[in-house]
């Protein structure tokens, strides 16, 4: 982050934890206003890695799950990339810009998934560089956000991964009123700066807690190499093709598809619990002391406890008897998604 857009964060409230912003003094307010208003929320806990060169889309089409050749100038879409037991090791927010292919990830993910990604380079004529640092983003999201920043930037996308760029920066639609913002830091102060009056700054947990909404799931270390795209709904957002070639991990992707032999899902749920962590175990009554499903996501709820995003067992997920950490423990209390799930819709 650039000292010019801490400095306007921090002037504005902003307090830091684990290399995010918590929030900005008030959470329980930040957590409300979503449902009343516009949010505007600081991104620079993600990383960015740029792809570019000759080779680029032919390098990212045959290591990724999601069709990169198919996106033109412009377009979005969720990715992931694969372990060779089609695992998901990473997933990305991917978009095509003026300088190549920008994949989003967790920040604390991406040095790791940069320099894996670059063994497989080899003679292809492709380059790929961290520009955390050179691009501010921010995330607009809430209740009539997309009508702000229509008044704002006079145009907005008109479809979630769609994007449009303005003379300071790109625009993402990532869902009916969700948003993403990326500019040089000048630029982005700007916006921000406009759009601050009208839009309440908010903490990453609340960030977070709109991506559950959506049912999108981000791979975190603790959640590394646990789930086949599928049990995290990728295909179902967009982010799995089907018809792209081969990749890490696609046999069995496809195996998993094809075969009807998925076992879990991602499903939305409410825990009315103190706490709930990633990586924590869910139970139900049809397994018994078996683990019947894990904590995938998390964020405190304004209506108290957390929202999740978890990926279980089918079976406990069609009788809605998921419970945190034991038997008789918190229930997990499934939650409307806005994309239909198959198997237990």
């Amino acid at each position: 982050m650039s000292e010019r857009w801490i400095s306007e964060l921090t002037d504005q409230g902003a307090r830091f934890a684990d290399g995010r912003i918590a929030g900005f003094g008030d959470s329980p307010a930040e957590l409300a206003a979503v449902d009343t208003q516009p949010v505007i929320c600081d991104l620079s806990h993600d990383g960015l890695i740029l792809v570019s060169g000759e080779d680029a889309a032919a390098f990212l089409h045959a290591q990724l799950c999601n069709d990169v050749q198919a996106l033109s100038e412009g377009q979005a879409h969720w990715n992931g990339w694969c372990s060779p037991k089609g695992r998901l090791l990473a997933t990305f927010l991917l978009w095509r810009g003026r300088q190549g292919y920008f994949l989003q990830l967790p920040r604390t993910l991406q040095a790791a998934i940069q320099k894996r990604l670059q063994m497989f380079v080899l003679r292809s004529k492709v380059t790929l560089a961290d520009v955390s640092g050179d691009w501010v983003r921010f995330g607009i999201g809430g209740h009539d956000a997309d009508a702000l920043l229509t008044e704002v930037l006079g145009e907005v996308p008109a479809m979630p991964m769609a994007t449009v760029h303005t003379q300071d920066g790109r625009l993402i639609r990532m869902s009916p009123q969700r948003f993403e913002f990326v500019a040089a830091a000048d630029d982005a102060l700007k916006l921000w700066r406009q759009l601050t009056p009208r839009a309440k700054p908010v903490g990453a947990p609340v960030w977070d807690a709109l991506a559950i909404r959506d049912g999108v799931l981000t791979v975190v270390p603790a959640t590394q190499d646990a789930f086949v795209p599928q049990m995290a709904n990728f295909e179902l957002i967009g982010g799995l093709s089907f018809k792209k070639g081969c990749y890490p991990g696609q046999e069995i992707v496809a195996r998993t598809q094809y075969r009807g032999i998925l076992k879990r899902r991602l499903a939305r749920v409410h825990i009315d619990a103190p706490t709930v962590n990633v990586g924590d175990s869910l139970f139900s009554a049809e397994f018994g002391d078996q683990a019947a499903g894990t904590v995938a996501a998390a964020a405190p709820s304004s209506k108290c406890g957390f929202d999740a995003l978890v990926v279980a067992q089918i079976e406990g997920l069609k009788t809605n008897s998921l419970r945190l950490g034991a038997l008789d423990g918190p229930a997990a209390a499934i939650q409307p998604l806005p994309y239909a799930v198959p198997e237990i819709s």
